[in-house]
């Protein structure tokens, strides 16, 4: 009999949890700032074990670790020092993420309902082709910038594109082809972004961005033909900082997160190729370009390539620095990282650095303890060509700094290969 009784409680409980999984991919809206920005978030496992990622385009940002009690969710995300709580209810998601600039926004959400097959295979002829580089003019960015880079690709109604400025860019804002526009959005746990583009009769596009920085208005024109309408080049984070004086080594006196101060005099560092990279575990594309220089550390280090990471954090992460510990966790660094200070003392605080304003930066360090060379931001891979040619132009200036060329003044490759 207490078998019997067993089997039906379980199984009258059974509708109920699984009416509870959040198992599965959903459509997903964020109010930013009275701006609803739609985005996708999946789930997989249940209870305290669930797990949840954004997207970036194909990458993915995945939460490390999770809790379920009182009937809501809450997934963190430690490398970016956020956490989303969500209640489940009639089949809608209901929520909040952050703190991000100190604030929560609310997160609603409803399973993911794939469009009928027709639909799916109908062909978009009604889309103009939009593929392709573009100039986006009439920027006058606090950086100093003209002209940024759009990069569009396309397949029939479907697009991914990327912005790209001197300090990397927005990620994989993704979307469609809808009442004679492109309506694109994106938030991947960082850069909350929605983008309009509509073509115009002349060949130009009207480009509508709302992200951090508010909602701007711009006009874009493919590259290939900017430079014939007097459109100023994008600016190149090759020429954008230098250094005040390039006889004089880059000084840096630094605690690690231990507690140690470590310096540019510290033996580990003489006779090396150092690079100094000014970063940020806040800073999405500095989460961009870590990746990618634990990845030349692992290469290069034996022949006597050094990475020196001045963080600047602020003042609670300074104190108990967890989400730079994820950060490094996330992205297998095994580099010197250093504690600078707060982002507002960086520019202080980089007594060598001329024209420094861009998140991240990365100095290029020869044996001789001198700057060689200065590489402003990292583009993200939704950047295509443009951020397998930063890579490129990353590894050029290593390689040139090893072979003990000290006249090598700059990685990047002649202009030409950036239109």
């Amino acid at each position: 009999m207490r078998k019997r009784l067993l089997a039906a409680a379980i199984f009258a409980i059974a509708p109920a949890a699984m009416a509870e999984s959040l198992a599965g991919l959903w459509d997903a809206k964020i109010n930013f700032n009275g701006v609803e920005i739609p985005f996708k978030i999946e789930f997989a496992g249940e209870g305290a074990n669930v797990q949840g990622w954004f997207f970036n385009g194909d990458e993915r940002e995945t939460s490390t670790g999770a809790k379920f009690e009182n009937g809501s969710w809450t997934l963190n995300f430690d490398d970016y020092a956020t956490s989303l709580t969500l209640t489940l209810k009639d089949g809608r998601l209901e929520g909040e993420w952050g703190p991000f600039q100190k604030k929560f926004y609310s997160i609603q959400a409803r399973r993911f309902v794939a469009p009928p097959a027709s639909k799916v295979a109908a062909p978009p002829a009604s889309a103009p082709s939009i593929d392709g580089r573009w100039d986006v003019e009439g920027v006058n960015s606090p950086k100093g910038e003209a002209t940024w880079r759009l990069i569009v690709r396309q397949h029939g109604s479907e697009v991914s594109a990327a912005i790209l400025r001197v300090d990397g860019d927005t990620g994989a804002i993704t979307g469609s082809y809808q009442d004679g526009k492109f309506v694109l959005s994106h938030f991947s746990g960082a850069r909350p972004a929605l983008l309009t583009l509509t073509p115009g009769s002349d060949g130009t596009l009207a480009v509508s961005l709302t992200s951090l920085h508010g909602s701007n208005q711009y006009k874009a024109v493919r590259s290939a033909e900017a430079r014939a309408q007097g459109l100023p080049e994008p600016t190149d984070p090759t020429e954008h900082t230098r250094v005040k004086d390039p006889s004089r080594p880059f000084a840096f006196s630094f605690p690690d997160l231990n507690g140690n101060i470590v310096s540019n005099d510290d033996p580990r560092f003489r006779g090396k190729v150092v690079l100094i990279n000014i970063t940020g575990s806040w800073c999405p594309n500095c989460h961009d370009e870590a990746p990618f220089l634990a990845e030349l550390y692992r290469k290069y280090r034996g022949r006597g390539l050094e990475i020196v990471a001045l963080s600047f954090e602020e003042a609670d992460q300074l104190k108990n620095p967890t989400r730079l510990r994820a950060f490094i966790k996330k992205y297998g660094i095994e580099y010197t990282v250093l504690l600078g200070g707060e982002p507002s003392e960086a520019e202080a605080k980089l007594v060598q650095a001329a024209h420094w304003n861009a998140w991240p930066t990365t100095f290029f360090i020869g044996r001789d303890g001198l700057v060689r060379s200065v590489h402003a931001g990292f583009p993200s891979s939704a950047s295509g060509d443009l951020y397998v040619q930063a890579k490129n132009e990353f590894v050029a200036g290593i390689e040139r700094l090893l072979a003990n060329d000290t006249t090598a003044s700059n990685p990047a490759p002649p202009q030409s290969s950036r239109e």
